[in-house]
């Protein structure tokens, strides 16, 4: 066997290569690779080499990926190109960890795959960034980014880098290059299937690529991983451009700067070139004090520039430190001076920008509903910031308004019947009420929405609302519907329906579970906005903030009028509200060669008046002053034009009504992108070197949370995780009507499950029955649940108490969960902490904080952040962990874990446990039913293995799909901890050590 020839550089060569892209250099060379399976990593890096030479590769891109990442903090590595089946997704993995990433946040940094430690270097790796530069030109709000950085590596080995880049979400990549040691890759958008078509024939020569998935709230990262040799120079250029919205009477600008380590040359350069003029500028110390005074600052009557240079030596966080302290966001803040008040009317190159502002106007009354989530999951933290940030908007309030409060779990509470006067006293009791929330149960969203909107309209009906007020609903959630009614689209229906056209939803998603994307779409129909922010301490800031951009209505019904015949392509013209300190943006196309002058005409309502507001501008009025200057952006109109128009079309594609109109705008929004050179949800960048035998893939992936894509309002059905078994997810059935306003009901795959306190679910597929037992130990012990010698699996258990006795009798779960694959030496422990895998003296893990994967010897671990982790061996086996939070200041209760094991696993005949025995399905006869002592517990006979016993007809609960309330399951009850329905006394099922097998079983 050639390819696996070993090499006396083995050694060293396995040091300083990463095993994860020798795997997937291994991948696209299957026959070889099953003649190699295992031969070392070492000798396969080699052949790795040998290959590369054959086939005349650059050694610099034996293994090559390119990253777009969506949102940040939980990690879903999908190779692209890859069989969605698992076994082919197994296959890649040879001997070590697949999807197991060093993430650095944004950063420079050498991926290592140490077999001992598994930590990355840092500078004594020898990689330096030579340059990194940041240059930004905002004109007229366009802001134009590029951000270049210059690397080298200074081994004399080859060595991984990865760099990545943070975005503004929303923000469009229209290019990007990177240049190996003279060979440039350049970008080109091309539609998504020619994009994949292209990159599929670049990938069948050898070359991998791939995008990994995560969350975040206001960013998204761009990143890119190259494995250089030693000597060789690498320099990342990438360019995005944004629209800079006013929020709260300023322009934000952020540019996200984090280079990860020292760079010889450090430069942030800033011009802002405003024809309206500055009003002021600003440059908040984002990066900490470390930086006072470097950041310099010039400003004119409309231009201003702004410079960040750090040297070398003030970059380190301490004068003899290796590290840098430029670590953060380097924000710049400003307002232009506005002398009209229908607007400024910007026009150059055939396009038109109408900026529209107004100040110095009365406020309009409001009639405001809060509708607070208070469902279990808002328990602690979340809960706590919420209470403060609603005392300090209530205390906000004007007499002028009126309003009320719901707040809603599985039920819906209202404070008051109906709206009230803002007066003192009133407010006084509402914060009363709010500070004496305690959150429990589940979600009912669509209840709660439509009694808000039902107290709306009694009140309209009743004539209690001002003519000249606004009326909105802000609706605050940290999660999805569990309870009442549970299809998205359904709800979205029904508020639609009884939202009247003169009322607005604000939409205020907390953490990171949320369906963002459906509160968009609820937002967007209803005349609203939607924001998501953070779950942490700085919850209560954040939410006051989102309510201050709501909170001042100036004007009602704006609508802009251009002349029909002078211009075309006109962006949203009409708008229900305008907010004090935000800004309306309309642009279009303008017929500049038989127009001299455009005037538009802005009519509005305000408080005491209906408005009329006229603007005149010559066509040529900013020709002079951009020919002058060098910085600004010529074609700013266009591309501000472009941008309304792309997300204008995302949004309306996301509402349509038929398929039809659906695909005519997805059209539109396709050609737009490619006339443009911008990478949006249809498009993606394809980057290749001149001979286009070398290609990688920018393709934006789709939001974790069931949305189309990340900064759009767009909605795609779910594809399912191919890599998770299908058992792993409940299949819904339709509620019967009785049922409606109760807790779902589900049909139930065949499924094992130890849960609770703890209760043991038994499914018995070819009977259709559940037979339940409890067992009741002491805290500390370990059950066996599976112990099968023949396959050499062991599942354990060990339980921990509640914090104190209740009802006389202290409660146990199970707070670790341990599996050991003893053909592989593999061990997991699953705890309410972190998920470990073992392997010998080695070992990993990730936190509940994350969701990622990652594989060892064909053994899959998949989490899924804050709720389940699954394990898979050999995508024939599979096991789920089900993870229980409480309020971690609970008198009583405690996090806890449940399993849940698939029948169908293919564990041997011998294979027992408290589980495992039930493997294959035993022989079980119920007879003779008859009524229980509860009249709504039937009792039944049980015959099992020539025993014949009382059992009771009950209900226990699957927590798969609604970890609060859990999800019915009908079983037979079998008393006094499984007497006569398991082996023996459950003590006998009491194991030393969490990965120890069943002795005598």
């Amino acid at each position: 066997m050639p390819f696996c020839r070993h090499s006396l550089l083995e050694t060293e060569i396995s040091r300083v290569m990463t095993e994860s892209a020798l795997r997937i250099f291994l991948s696209s060379h299957s026959q070889n690779l099953a003649q190699c399976r295992r031969a070392p990593l070492s000798s396969a890096y080699a052949s790795c080499s040998q290959e590369a030479r054959r086939e005349k590769m650059k050694p610099s891109f034996c293994f090559l990926l390119l990253f777009l990442i969506s949102e940040m903090h939980s990690l879903d590595l999908i190779i692209e190109g890859i069989p969605d089946d698992l076994n082919n997704l197994l296959d890649l993995e040879v001997d070590g960890f697949l999807s197991k990433l060093m993430a650095g946040s944004g950063r420079y940094q050498r991926s290592t795959s140490d077999e001992h430690s598994g930590e990355s270097t840092d500078d004594s790796d020898k990689i330096g960034i030579y340059s990194y530069k940041v240059q930004s030109t905002i004109t007229s709000r366009l802001a134009s980014t590029m951000i270049q950085s210059k690397v080298v590596n200074n081994a004399k080995h080859p060595q991984h880098l990865v760099f990545e880049v943070q975005i503004p979400k929303g923000a469009f990549i229209d290019n990007f290059t990177m240049d190996v040691n003279g060979i440039t890759f350049t970008s080109s958008i091309k539609e998504k299937s020619e994009a994949r078509r292209m990159y599929a024939q670049a990938r069948a020569k050898g070359k991998a690529a791939g995008i990994v998935r995560s969350n975040a709230l206001d960013m998204e990262n761009f990143r890119t991983e190259v494995n250089v040799p030693g000597g060789t120079k690498v320099q990342f250029e990438i360019h995005y451009q944004e629209m800079i919205r006013r929020r709260l009477s300023s322009y934000e600008h952020t540019i996200s700067l984090r280079p990860g380590r020292l760079a010889k040359h450090l430069e942030v350069d800033i011009r802002i070139i405003e024809p309206q003029g500055l009003r002021y500028v600003h440059t908040p110390n984002t990066l900490g004090d470390h930086f006072d005074g470097i950041t310099t600052l010039s400003k004119g009557e409309k231009k201003a520039h702004i410079s960040f240079k750090p040297t070398l030596a003030q970059q380190r966080k301490c004068p003899t430190c290796s590290s840098t302290a430029v670590d953060g966001n380097f924000v710049v803040q400003y307002d232009v001076n506005r002398e009209k008040a229908a607007g400024e009317l910007e026009i150059f190159n055939g396009y038109f920008i109408h900026f529209f502002a107004p100040e110095n106007l009365d406020p309009l009354p409001k009639n405001i509903l809060f509708v607070i989530d208070v469902s279990g999951s808002m328990w602690g933290l979340k809960m706590k910031q919420t209470i403060e940030a609603m005392k300090a908007i209530l205390g906000q309030l004007q007499p002028s308004d009126q309003f009320s409060l719901l707040d809603f779990n599985h039920n819906v509470r209202c404070w008051r019947d109906g709206l009230v006067e803002a007066t003192p006293s009133q407010i006084d009791e509402a914060k009363n009420y709010i500070q004496g929330i305690h959150p429990n149960g589940g979600t009912n969203i669509n209840e709660a929405l439509l009694r808000a909107t039902f107290i709306l309209n009694e009140a309209k009906n009743l004539g209690m609302l001002d003519p000249n007020s606004v009326s909105m609903i802000v609706f605050v959630s940290d999660g999805d519907p569990t309870v009442g009614e549970l299809k998205l689209t359904t709800i979205q229906k029904n508020v639609k329906q009884n939202m009247q056209d003169d009322f607005s939803l604000h939409c205020l998603g907390i953490g990171f579970d949320v369906d963002y994307d459906f509160l968009q779409r609820l937002a967007q129909e209803n005349r609203g906005t939607a924001q998501r922010i953070f779950g942490n301490q700085e919850t209560s800031s954040q939410m006051q903030q989102f309510y201050s951009q709501v909170s001042t209505p100036l004007l009602r019904n704006i609508e802009f009028n251009y002349p029909q015949e002078s211009v075309s392509d006109i962006t949203q013209n009409s708008f229900h509200n305008y907010f004090g300190g935000s800004e309306i943006v309309v642009s279009g196309k303008v017929d500049t060669q038989n127009l001299q002058h455009l005037e538009s005409v802005v009519t509005a309502t305000a408080s005491n008046a209906q408005l009329v507001m006229e603007t005149l501008a010559d066509v040529e009025e900013l020709d002079d002053f951009m020919s002058k200057d060098k910085y600004a952006d010529p074609k700013f109109t266009e591309k501000l034009w472009a941008y309304l128009t792309v997300n204008q079309l995302l949004a309306e594609r996301n509402l349509a009504p038929t398929a039809a109109l659906k695909r005519n705008i997805t059209k539109s929004i396709l050609q737009m992108s490619l006339n443009h050179h911008i990478v949006t949800p249809f498009t993606a960048m394809v980057i290749e070197n001149p001979n286009g035998d070398e290609r990688m893939l920018a393709d934006q992936p789709r939001d974790n949370k069931k949305g189309c894509c990340p900064g759009t309002l767009g909605i795609t059905p779910k594809v399912p995780d191919k890599t998770i078994p299908s058992w792993a997810n409940p299949t819904p059935v339709a509620p019967s009507p009785a049922s409606a306003q109760k807790a779902p009901t589900f049909a139930m795959k065949p499924i094992h499950t130890v849960d609770n306190d703890p209760h043991f679910i038994i499914n018995l597929p070819k009977s259709q029955k559940n037979i339940c037992f409890n067992i009741n130990a002491e805290p500390g012990k370990i059950l066996n649940l599976v112990s099968d010698a023949d396959t050499g699996v062991v599942v354990n258990g060990q339980l921990i108490g509640a914090k104190k006795q209740e009802h006389e009798k202290l409660n146990t779960y199970f707070g670790k969960i341990g599996f050991y694959f003893k053909s592989k030496d593999l061990k997991v422990e699953v705890s309410t902490e972190m998920i470990t895998l073992k392997d010998g003296s080695y070992s990993t893990g990730l936190s509940w904080a994350d969701t990622g994967s990652i594989i060892r010897k064909r053994l899959l671990v998949s989490v899924k952040r804050e709720h389940n982790v699954t394990i898979t061996v050999d995508g024939e086996m599979s096991f789920m962990v089900v993870l229980h939070r409480v309020w971690k200041n609970h008198p009583v209760n405690v996090d806890f874990l449940g399993i849940y094991i698939p029948p169908s696993n293919p564990f041997s005949s011998k294979a027992h446990g408290l589980i495992g025995q039930f493997m294959p399905e035993p022989e079980v006869s119920i007879f003779i039913e008859r009524p229980g002592q509860d009249p709504k517990k039937p009792e039944a006979t049980m015959e099992f293995k020539g025993h014949k016993f009382t059992v009771t007809r009950g209900l226990q609960k699957d927590y798969r799909t609604d970890r609060v309330f859990g999800t019915d399951v009908q079983c037979w009850f079998v008393h006094n901890s499984g007497k006569g329905f398991i082996d023996g006394h459950y003590t006998d099922y009491l194991v030393p050590h969490l990965y120890s097998f069943l002795k005598n079983p």
